[in-house]
């Protein structure tokens, strides 16, 4: 199955500009996320799906990622729960509360999403 591509808007706070997300369900795309990614535009994401809430299986490594990403966990219903500015290399980060769904942007877009903000997916 080929991976979807979703519109990220938060429901709480305009954007300035529009976030264009990878849609990564599979144990593949989840565990491969920006490892060995050079780069990442200022439109650029990815959201990392889980089937249930859980901090344990939304938490994240930054092996092998070369850059720093702002991550945003969200619960089953979509509400910003824990934020935080992920450095690359660093060897853990897991929310403060469970989460289903790990966002990960470009960094500078970090201020766009509070604890307690709605985020929606559009499909493209």
């Amino acid at each position: 199955m080929a991976e979807k591509i979703v519109n990220l808007t938060n429901l709480d706070n305009l954007l300035p500009s529009p976030i264009r997300i990878r849609w990564c369900s599979s144990f593949f795309s989840r565990l491969r996320g920006f490892m060995f990614h050079k780069a990442l535009a200022h439109d650029e994401g990815l959201v990392l799906v889980e089937s249930r809430e859980s901090r344990m299986d939304t938490s994240i490594h930054m092996f092998f990622v070369w850059t720093d990403l702002a991550v945003i966990w969200l619960n089953a219903e979509k509400i910003v729960v824990d934020t935080v500015l992920a450095r690359a290399w660093h060897p853990f980060y897991a929310p403060a509360k469970p989460a289903q769904y790990t966002i990960e942007i470009h960094p500078d877009r970090l201020a766009e999403f509070k604890v307690g903000d709605k985020v929606e997916f559009i499909d493209d």
